[in-house]
């Protein structure tokens, strides 16, 4: 789940990092009545869950009621590589002596967190780690020990930060690593954390990816999910239980497992393809789950054919086949289908596809095969 700036910025201050104050508003007299509360001037942010607000014109700053009022009117509306701002956070206007770039995620490589620390705030990190790479200290923080203050020190003084934010930041850092560990996060991320010209060290800006696999031990997470923020297709995607990501491809994929699903992107761009979206079905999908994937991938516009690549284990081949023959009675598709079966019951499965194959539906021996037809299917329709 990735939490708009708000939530993010409330989950932060729940462990203790200081944030500015702010109030969430979805209508223009809201936003001013926030304002009013928290005294001028302020930022009007627009909560949506892509980068690069500011740039967009989805950051305005306001002196008075009616700036504000013209500024959230603006932002209120707008969109923003794709997403409409339904959001904003109103928030006290502050004037940073210095921003620096805090985050914790985890590297699977060495099963270790890692934090990454650097007196480069403020901009695309991205970018300092493609043209300054040194400028970002990364250290590791072994889970069963977690990061303790003089972890902390350390790797201030390691990222080469001095002065007042040498003093304030190692305490910071602990509650940023409490609060991705307690949270069950997969990244937190502050940028800029700011040392402000009243002394304060605080988050800026927050940037917080909770694991959906950890939502049973936190119901109050229910309060963080924003449904408006996501992508049509992913939103329809989160409502039926699937994992799905969108891309701007004209391949719709369906696959078991989502290294399989990786795997399949990859051929279709041999294939001379673009992938439409990444969509796990995960193990033993059932004919209804096959079914309520094809739903959500063909209702997406751009998709011009849709391949689906299902490798047997717990999944059984004939589920599948019956789900995309069930598919065709409860769906109007508009794209033709290629499936590739193979594994448990995969020959079940391909008999009852090949009882109802057309030009619509398609079956392929091989992922590469399959892929070929489908990137075929997609520039000619």
């Amino acid at each position: 789940m990735d939490l708009l700036e708000h939530a993010g910025k409330r989950v932060l201050a729940a462990h203790g990092v200081v944030v500015p104050v702010g109030h969430l508003a979805v209508e223009v007299d809201q936003a001013v009545a926030a304002g009013d509360a928290i005294g001028y001037p302020v930022v009007v942010k627009a909560q949506v869950p892509v980068g690069g607000r500011g740039k967009a014109g989805g950051i305005k700053l306001a002196h008075d009621a009616g700036e504000l009022a013209d500024a959230a009117g603006a932002v209120l509306g707008m969109t923003i590589k794709g997403h409409v701002v339904h959001k904003v956070w109103v928030e006290e206007a502050l004037t940073a002596a210095r921003e620096l770039y805090a985050s914790f995620t985890f590297d699977r490589a060495a099963k270790l967190h890692l934090g990454m620390l650097s007196a480069r705030g403020g901009v695309d990190i991205e970018e300092v780690a493609a043209e300054m790479p040194e400028a970002i200290h990364r250290f590791h923080v072994n889970p069963l020990d977690g990061l303790s203050p003089a972890d902390a020190v350390a790797a201030v003084a390691a990222a080469g930060i001095t002065g007042d934010a040498a003093a304030q930041l190692p305490a910071l850092l602990v509650k940023l690593y409490d609060a991705y560990v307690a949270e069950d996060a997969e990244l937190v991320e502050v940028n800029p954390l700011a040392l402000a010209a009243d002394g304060r060290a605080l988050a800026m800006d927050a940037k917080v990816v909770l694991d959906d696999n950890a939502a049973g031990r936190h119901p109050d997470w229910e309060a963080w999910r924003d449904l408006e923020g996501l992508d049509p297709r992913e939103r329809s995607a989160r409502e039926k239980g699937l994992t799905y990501v969108g891309l701007d491809g004209s391949v719709g994929i369906i696959g078991n497992g989502a290294g399989l699903v990786m795997s399949t992107l990859d051929v279709v761009a041999r294939a001379g393809g673009r992938a439409a979206n990444f969509l796990d079905v995960g193990g033993g999908a059932a004919a209804d789950v096959i079914t309520a994937a094809l739903d959500v991938v063909n209702a997406d516009p751009a998709v011009r054919a849709i391949f689906v690549n299902i490798f047997g284990g717990i999944t059984r081949g004939e589920e599948v086949a019956k789900g995309i023959v069930e598919a065709f009675s409860r769906v109007e598709l508009r794209s033709p289908i290629v499936v590739r079966l193979d594994g448990t019951n995969a020959e079940e499965g391909r008999a009852i596809l090949a009882a109802h194959e057309s030009d619509r539906l398609v079956s392929r021996p091989t992922m590469l095969d399959a892929a070929r037809t489908a990137v075929e299917l997609a520039a000619g329709a």
